[in-house]
């Protein structure tokens, strides 16, 4: 959504709307027809609701799900990042470069012992050793340690509304 979303002065959701989020959140392909009818309301009032969400930046965005395994995704793994300093100027390097990396699904600053988590994708281990000789040769990075699934138990990025 390219729309200017407000800042967090609104009034805080009821009931009706987290029923709202949470049935959108697990299909958002759903109607408002039938939206209207899981949160009992009438057809007008959802919609209207629906949108205020949007409009204060409950809903990011929208998006299709894909199968990885079907698009040949076979490997997810995670690896830890650690930095030699913690030199603003590096990590900002970091950051952008990751972020252009299609193949890393997330990364998040952390703290403990390593400074980054990240869940990246490949097609194959060839594949995976490639991607992680592309981060261990990011400008900062001293120590890369990766973790790779061997079986998913969980992936959602549902909240827990109810």
């Amino acid at each position: 959504m390219s729309k200017e979303k407000k800042e967090s002065t609104q009034a805080p959701i009821n009931s009706i709307d987290l029923k709202i989020l949470n049935r959108l959140q697990s299909d958002a392909r759903v109607s408002n027809s039938a939206l209207s009818e899981q949160v009992n309301l009438s057809e007008t009032p959802c919609w209207r609701r629906w949108k205020k969400l949007e409009d204060e930046g409950y809903i990011d965005e929208y998006r299709a799900v894909l199968n990885r395994r079907k698009l040949g995704f076979g490997v997810v793994v995670f690896t830890q990042v650690s930095f030699t300093s913690h030199d603003v100027g590096l990590t900002n390097q970091f950051e952008q470069i990751i972020s252009e990396f299609e193949w890393v699904q997330m990364c998040h600053c952390i703290t403990g012992s390593v400074d980054y988590i990240l869940q990246l994708v490949a097609r194959d281990l060839d594949e995976f050793s490639q991607r992680i000789t592309l981060i261990r040769r990011i400008p900062g990075v001293n120590a890369v340690q990766s973790h790779i699934s061997v079986k998913e138990i969980k992936n959602t990025s549902n909240l827990p509304l109810s």
